[in-house]
């Protein structure tokens, strides 16, 4: 009986361990994610992170008014 008494303890512990490391994990995860969003919002301010926006406003123009509803394969009989 004294045995079982000492795994049941155990046990306890262990489930405690991992409540902890689970707690930690998801902190840790909260803290990567506010790192990173500052770091976004960092690039965005930048030079860097305005000229990229703006390149890519530009594709997004070209390849919308590219097509122009025409096919893009054009079958030519000769």
């Amino acid at each position: 009986m004294g045995l079982s008494c000492f795994v049941c303890f155990d046990g306890g512990r262990k489930q405690q361990r991992r409540e902890e490391e689970r707690l930690a994990s998801a902190e840790a995860r909260a803290k990567a994610a506010e790192a990173a969003q500052k770091r976004q919002e960092q690039f965005e301010k930048s030079a860097a992170g305005r000229a990229a926006c703006a390149q890519l406003q530009g594709m997004a123009k070209q390849s919308a008014n590219s097509n122009k509803g025409e096919p893009v394969l054009k079958w030519q009989m000769s």
